[in-house]
């Protein structure tokens, strides 16, 4: 398996075909979904058929150091999620590189994302040279919003977005937080 990337106790690496079941469960457990999209966990037939073939295409089509990459446990290999870079094109994004992340509830609390996040924006400015990463969440999803200041990135705004069939706690809008490679040099050298 292809490793992307090595922080402490996670491997973050390129997807394979044998990794369809844990993205499956992943994207099909409705605490991890409940605030994303329209808020349901994703569909087995969806997952295998469109998301999956999609970020394996990612790694052919994207620029190279870009897509989402598996994160598994060191100690035990372990799948606890996945972490992206990936052109921005989340709703209400305007240019940068957007930051993704989503864990299994088995991860959560434990500092994974963080430690992911924080690998992934470091090397995203020191090897990949870009210029601004940036990530979308829901307004009230504070776990994850928490996760975007710890690896570095700012609240930029909070926008509001129509959406079809709103969700849960969509009333209170979505948020863009980011963070410029200048800015996160800045602060590097403070440390």
């Amino acid at each position: 398996m292809e490793t992307y990337l090595e922080t402490e106790r996670m491997t973050l690496r390129r997807f394979t075909e044998a990794d369809v079941d844990d993205l499956t469960a992943l994207h099909g457990h409705p605490d991890v979904m409940r605030h994303i999209d329209d808020g349901r966990p994703i569909p087995r037939t969806v997952v295998e058929e469109q998301q999956f073939p999609h970020i394996l295409r990612e790694y052919d089509e994207l620029p190279s150091g870009q897509g989402c990459f598996a994160a598994t446990e060191k100690s035990s290999g372990a799948f606890l999620g996945w972490l992206s870079l990936r052109p921005a094109t989340s709703v209400g994004l305007n240019g940068g590189t957007e930051l993704g992340y989503r864990m299994l509830p088995s991860a959560w609390g434990l500092g994974y994302a963080t430690e992911g996040a924080l690998a992934l924006v470091n090397h995203a400015f020191t090897e990949l040279k870009m210029d601004r990463i940036v990530a979308t969440t829901m307004t009230v999803n504070t776990a994850s919003r928490r996760v975007m200041e710890k690896a570095g990135l700012s609240l930029i705004r909070t926008f509001f977005e129509e959406w079809d069939e709103p969700i849960e706690g969509a009333e209170h809008g979505d948020v863009e937080y980011a963070v410029t490679r200048e800015t996160w040099a800045r602060r590097r050298d403070r440390q």
